[in-house]
């Protein structure tokens, strides 16, 4: 089995490994510990430059590629992920912190997107038909896009990259991933295992920046970068958006959450609570989907609320790499004191704290499983993203007002429902303003459904039968006289 975690952590360019033009370096901190663990190139614009020459050097062949050669290429990366899982999520859990129950649950996960459109790649099909004049035949080519520049978070190092990259090569596409600084380890792993796998040199580029800001612009600029997907912020969406606009680059976006969790009087509460623990603490809080805001029915609330101060108060916290945590650490001490300012002010608005509630002290950016029960509407963590391991409960009493409180958000990512009468359910979603609803499930995320939001959430869709390939490439018109 290969050490990943020794690898070389130069920037992948074209198939080299290789030091930034200015022999600049970023410290990748383990947040269990705040110690430094590893230093990665800091790409300059000259490098984001030579990443750009490599993968349109790549682009003619990778495109000309047979779609089975590229699925066989495809399932090879599915299979060495698959082989080099514990390797790889103890280098997850080291560098992100999330306990490594988790990081095995993130591998298994981002490699289903290699299996998945491996299937996918030989599956590309066009459209013919005749025009309704009958003067012509109507034919459909899908192409791919282009280059592309993908962007990805620290939450899940391996799945955000996974998702993109590989519809990207199955449509015919190259890449340069730019991953988040704080966790590249696992990005430059992923580098050498396709490597392995048969990805020819500059299919797949990477690249590490601490200006990420400038390095972007200059990568959308160049005339022959014609996609741009990203997964962050609604934020740094938006400048993105702005950015990507003078240029005219199509653009995929799955940007910010607020999921509200909705459990109904006639709901089977074990049921209900077990899908709390997954909605909220999967990589402890830290993921765009995870239930922000609980909305408890007034017949089961009190019920409710105490089993999930049992769940949430038994669950042990430590660093990721022990198999023991269940919750590990916050990425930064920036994200501590982040929710730390949100359960604070839900405090002084007047919410009970069931659980938790305060900074850990010692090292490490740990932050304690925390319920909140009484949360007023002006909550501050009702309308932005906690974004770590707390819960905060509310009350209702109808479906129309849970309705209604669901739907008071910007963001439209994710939201849970749970309720015993079925009908009742496929109502309720049909009017929950949001691109994804999980019906008596703590768990939505899956290869071969759409994942993607509505409102500030974002913009198109990943993942899905054609879905998330169909994001990477065009459709050219022929028409043609018979």
């Amino acid at each position: 089995m290969s050490d990943y975690t020794t690898f070389s952590h130069g920037l992948y360019i074209g198939g080299k490994w290789r030091a930034s033009s200015d022999g600049r370096v970023i410290e990748v901190v383990d947040p269990s510990t705040e110690a430094v663990i590893a230093a990665v190139p800091d790409a300059t614009l000259a490098d984001a430059g030579a990443a750009v020459d490599a993968a349109a050097a790549a682009a003619s062949g990778w495109r000309e590629t047979p779609p089975r050669r590229r699925s066989e290429i495809l399932r090879r990366c599915f299979e060495l992920m698959t082989e080099q899982a514990e390797t790889l999520a103890a280098l997850i859990a080291l560098e992100n912190g999330k306990a490594l129950r988790d990081a095995r649950g993130e591998v298994a996960y981002a490699a289903e997107f290699f299996r998945w459109n491996a299937e996918e790649a030989v599956r590309i099909s066009g459209e013919f038909g005749l025009s309704p004049s009958g003067t012509n035949r109507i034919v459909v080519d899908y192409q791919p896009i282009g280059i592309c520049v993908l962007i990805t978070p620290w939450n899940f190092p391996a799945a955000m990259a996974t998702r993109k990259i590989a519809p990207a090569l199955a449509a015919g596409c190259t890449v340069i991933l730019k991953p988040a600084s704080e966790t590249p380890l696992t990005a430059y792993a992923l580098a050498a295992l396709y490597e392995e796998a048969g990805v020819p040199p500059g299919v797949v580029n990477v690249i590490t920046t601490s200006n990420p800001g400038t390095v972007t612009s200059a990568m959308l600029a160049d005339a022959r970068v014609r996609k741009l997907s990203f997964t962050g912020s609604t934020g740094v969406g938006r400048v993105l958006l702005a950015e990507s606009a003078k240029h005219v680059i199509s653009c995929s976006m799955e940007l910010g959450g607020n999921a509200p969790f909705i459990v109904f009087d006639d709901a089977d509460l074990e049921a209900a609570l077990d899908g709390a623990m997954i909605a909220k603490m999967r990589n402890a809080g830290e993921a765009c989907t995870a239930a922000n805001r609980l909305y408890v029915q007034a017949g089961i609330h009190d019920a409710f609320a105490e089993g999930l101060r049992k769940r949430m108060a038994a669950l042990k916290v430590g660093p990721g790499t022990e198999s023991d945590t269940e919750c590990g650490p916050m990425i930064t001490r920036k994200a501590v004191d982040k929710i730390d300012r949100l359960v604070q002010d839900a405090f002084a608005r007047g919410a009970k704290v069931l659980c938790g509630g305060a900074i850990s002290e010692g090292r490490g950016y740990f932050y304690p499983p925390t319920v909140l029960c009484d949360v007023p509407a002006d909550a501050l963590m009702a309308h932005e993203e906690i974004f770590g391991p707390v819960a905060p409960i509310s009350r209702f009493e109808g479906e129309a007002e849970v309705i209604a409180k669901a739907n008071d958000t910007e963001y439209g990512l994710a939201a849970y429902i749970y309720t015993r009468d079925l009908a009742k359910g496929m109502r309720v979603a049909s009017k929950i303003e949001s691109g994804m609803i999980a019906l008596n499930r703590g768990l939505m995320s899956d290869p071969a459904a759409p994942f993607g939001g509505v409102k500030q959430s974002g913009l198109g869709r990943e993942g899905g039968q054609k879905h998330g390939i169909v994001e990477f490439m065009e459709a050219k018109y022929i028409a043609v006289t018979m």
